[in-house]
């Protein structure tokens, strides 16, 4: 695995810290006016959720770990444990359902969701940037409301609440962006 100076860690990185995998979740570079430059780092353990908070000065090597990525599609949830299957090899695997957080409703029955590796262990899971959902239920537009951008409130079939344009109706499907978790587009 390379190892990279402390100054050169940036945000999305995943390393490997007192014998854990972490990932940067926050980097700010601090020139402070005495002292040499360094990077405080805020960090989430990818095995177990703890955080972190780590300085790192430049002359400070780490290691960046590379993780391999697979497409894995979504088979079932049970006892708050969500089991993928390679479509390749057939083999399963199972993760958390609290690793989604929010995103959670929006995983639905055989969808394909990126699964991340290191060495044989699967760490993590990302949903696909849109997803289509139905709205299960809305307030009808009111005449006038669509020439401004104006939004109401909606109930998709997954439970999830989010505001949509005033012209999109019950029984409509539409495109919701899963990583701001808002309306994207009609479908």
């Amino acid at each position: 695995m390379p190892k990279i100076n402390g100054n050169e860690i940036r945000g999305g990185n995943v390393l490997e810290h007192n014998g854990g995998l972490w990932v940067a979740v926050k980097v700010d570079h601090v020139k402070p006016g005495k002292g040499g430059a360094f990077a405080q780092v805020e960090m989430k353990n990818l095995r177990n959720g703890s955080k972190l908070n780590e300085r790192f000065r430049s002359a400070d090597k780490v290691e960046r770990v590379r993780l391999e990525q697979k497409d894995q599609q979504f088979l079932y949830e049970t006892d708050g444990m969500l089991t993928f299957m390679d479509t390749e090899t057939y083999e399963q695997i199972e993760l958390p359902a609290d690793l989604l957080g929010d995103r959670r409703p929006f995983l639905q029955d055989g969808m394909i969701a990126v699964v991340e590796f290191h060495e044989a262990e699967a760490l993590n899971a990302s949903l696909p940037q849109k997803v289509t959902c139905k709205v299960v239920e809305t307030e009808p537009a009111i005449k006038g409301q669509t020439a401004s951008k104006s939004f109401k409130p909606a109930v998709l079939d997954n439970g999830v609440r989010l505001m949509i344009p005033p012209f999109v109706g019950v029984d409509e499907d539409i495109i919701v962006d899963t990583e701001s978790m808002e309306y994207s587009e009609r479908a």
